[in-house]
């Protein structure tokens, strides 16, 4: 869901509409649009973004939300079952099992750039996808294209406005990964952002 809205934040910033098309008033947001976006046939803008989760729910909601069809409908990957809020799934079960499909995205993306400078993640530290398989991917990333930079946008649980009692010990197990393997870590308290 945050990164939902950090798509629609980039596309409003660049004068990029829910279809793709440009509809800005300045040179400014063309200068730099193909930092996030890449320029589709018929000058529509797609962009470079694979969206994940483990259970089909919150992928599909964005899918259907008005900006779903800004993105390329082959980087929407979902598993089945979901992490049930647990990190452990997350990185070494059910996130496992998914991460070739996910690696496989990112590559082709990255291959499509014309000049890599490196990965942005958005993700949640309270729930079992954004915290295990999360981290999981930034490692694989990280393993994979070193001389790259790793920012994430991390979300961490609040007790006010927390759903399980879990949340403090998944964040807690992120904290170790994304020490080791990002270069730059955003945090965001999950209560501001209410």
């Amino acid at each position: 869901q945050i990164g939902a809205k950090f798509w629609e934040v980039i596309s409003d910033e660049h004068g990029v509409q829910a279809d793709g098309s440009y509809a800005g008033d300045s040179d400014l947001q063309l200068e730099r649009i193909n930092v996030y976006f890449n320029e589709a046939a018929g000058g529509r803008y797609v962009p470079r973004a694979v969206l994940m989760d483990l259970e089909p729910g919150t992928v599909e909601s964005v899918r259907s939300s008005k900006y779903g069809k800004l993105f390329r409908p082959d980087n929407f990957i979902a598993g089945t079952s979901g992490a049930g809020n647990n990190w452990a799934k997350g990185h070494y079960t059910e996130g496992a099992e998914l991460l070739p499909r996910v690696l496989e995205t990112v590559r082709k993306e990255a291959e499509a750039c014309d000049c890599l400078q490196g990965f942005q993640v958005t993700q949640s530290l309270g729930g079992g996808t954004g915290s295990g398989m999360g981290t999981l991917l930034i490692s694989r990333i990280r393993e994979e294209y070193p001389d790259r930079i790793m920012m994430t946008f991390s979300v961490v649980p609040s007790p006010k406005v927390s759903n399980t009692v879990i949340e403090p010990y998944n964040a807690t197990l992120s904290v170790h990964q994304l020490v080791e393997n990002a270069d730059e870590v955003m945090i965001l308290d999950n209560e501001a952002l209410y």
